[in-house]
């Protein structure tokens, strides 16, 4: 063929449109088959294929690149905490903070206040008590030592629920459980720590933090025996009552534990206040003998003092690495506020949610939210909308943020033991979801030539959380890194 060098541009131009139509007119590849170790892993157990939706799509495609029932919805368990976060980021923005105030009704004059001292929270998600303390350490710091009247909490800026932290699973002490409130100080929970002493056949037990409205009543009973058994032969009951209550240990604690700790979400959220205030005020120096009082502060020019919440920003990496059930729910009922106003509810909250959809013209008609954290049997979305969520988030410019809360696989959260030592550790930003007999997970892998994915898996099927979703999902996990 002769070659014209002036020619060869327009040649270049053609050849390009002439690949460019042909290429168009190819058919679109087929999705992926699932992959076989995926599949025999499920087979090994006994769980049919049909129980468990996958999908995976590699950012900037137009197609998925696997498609397994990903239009069927299923419970996603606490992966369903990536919706709730991601609306949250995307209505308040990372530097979003929750204030908390301090007012005091009556005349302070030389350290001493004649009158009540008023707290109000406005749904702080993260106000445990290292921030508590340094909360109560500017007031002193302004000036107020001893307090002759009472401490009126108010959290009325949600609104009371009427919710039994014993309907999901009869367990009404146990931390997941913890339901939101307006001033919810260290999620109302106190570590207990148990350790022997053979010398005198007994067993210490110390509580943190220290509330003064609170008894441990120990009744346990040291024997000789090697560390193991459910909660080491400890059985706890709670009494509620007034301005405090009784946590009690009986059983037989085996003598060979150094030592061991449980965390149990104790007492109301304002009798919680109530009794870190007092030991937490006494130990400062300061003086207060009053009582609690709960209600509606009265309107106040300003404030004695404001504490603002760490930035949602970083709050999103507590949610999110380590699953926090009520955190999530906290950011529930912030946007409800944020959406119709004080007081906020769940109802509320799920509205705004369902409102930003549709904002984002994003159509999850499936979606059965429930209370956004993800421990309910009810909660339904399908693999395919979980991933357009997630896509979504790609292109927000607070993408960033939002990836970097998601657990990092061999590296942190609850997937620090995942991948440890394999060539995928800290390349998957995954959120992972379990319930009984409910396994689920979604966030991005970056594979190992560069290229990345969205990439969710949910199974339904009984005894599928005992090990067996697991094992599927780190086979289809392997697969998307090796692409």
């Amino acid at each position: 063929m002769f070659f014209n060098a002036r020619s060869a541009p327009i040649r270049l131009v053609f050849l390009s449109i002439l690949l460019g139509f042909q290429a168009d007119a190819l058919p679109q590849e087929a999705p992926a088959p699932v992959p076989t170790r995926v599949k025999a892993v499920l087979a090994a157990h006994d769980i049919p294929l049909d129980s468990t939706s996958l999908y995976v799509h590699e950012i900037g495609q137009a197609k998925p690149l696997l498609e397994h029932q990903a239009d069927t919805p299923r419970n996603p368990a606490s992966a369903i905490k990536l919706l709730t976060t991601f609306v949250a980021l995307d209505v308040f923005g990372p530097a979003h903070s929750w204030p908390t105030e301090a007012y005091i009704e009556g005349e302070l004059t030389d350290g001493q206040l004649q009158g009540d001292l008023v707290i109000k929270g406005y749904g702080d998600p993260f106000f445990v008590t290292e921030r508590f303390w340094s909360f109560l350490r500017e007031m002193r710091r302004k000036g107020l030592k001893d307090i002759s009247g009472d401490l009126l909490i108010d959290s009325s800026h949600f609104a009371p629920e009427m919710i039994d932290p014993a309907a999901f699973d009869g367990r009404p002490y146990r931390t997941y459980n913890v339901q939101p409130d307006a001033l919810l100080i260290n999620f109302k929970t106190v570590r207990f720590t148990f350790v022997p002493n053979p010398q005198n056949g007994s067993v210490l037990v110390t509580a943190d933090p220290e509330l003064a409205n609170l008894s441990v009543a120990n009744r346990l009973r040291l024997v000789d025996g090697t560390c193991t058994g459910y909660q080491r032969g400890i059985s706890v009951s709670v009494q509620n009552g007034g301005l405090g209550g009784e946590v009690g240990f009986s059983g037989r604690f085996p003598s060979r534990c150094r030592s061991y700790s449980m965390s149990r979400a104790v007492l109301e959220p304002t009798t919680y206040a109530y009794g870190l205030f007092r030991s937490l005020w006494t130990e400062m120096g300061g003086s207060f003998e009053g009582r609690l009082k709960a209600g509606v502060a009265p309107d106040y020019d300003e404030p004695f003092h404001i504490m603002q919440s760490r930035p949602l920003g970083e709050l999103l990496r507590s949610i999110n690495k380590f699953s926090s059930n009520v955190m999530t729910r906290q950011l529930v009922l912030s946007l409800g506020v944020e959406a119709f106003g004080p007081p906020g509810t769940h109802e509320d909250g799920k509205a705004a949610i369902h409102r930003w959809l549709e904002t984002q013209r994003l159509d999850l008609g499936e979606l059965v939210l429930d209370n956004g954290a993800g421990l309910s049997r009810d909660t339904r979305i399908s693999a395919e909308s979980m991933g357009q969520i997630l896509l979504k988030a790609y292109t927000s410019p607070y993408m960033p943020e939002f990836v970097s809360s998601l657990p990092l696989a061999g590296l942190d959260g609850t997937l620090r033991n995942r991948f440890v030592g394999e060539p995928a550790a800290g390349r998957l930003h995954i959120k992972t979801g379990r319930l009984d007999h409910v396994y689920a997970m979604a966030g991005y892998v970056l594979s190992r030539t560069g290229r990345t994915f969205v990439v969710v898996a949910m199974s339904n099927y009984p005894n599928v959380h005992r090990g067996p979703g697991a094992e599927a999902q780190d086979a289809l996990l392997r697969w998307v890194y090796a692409q």
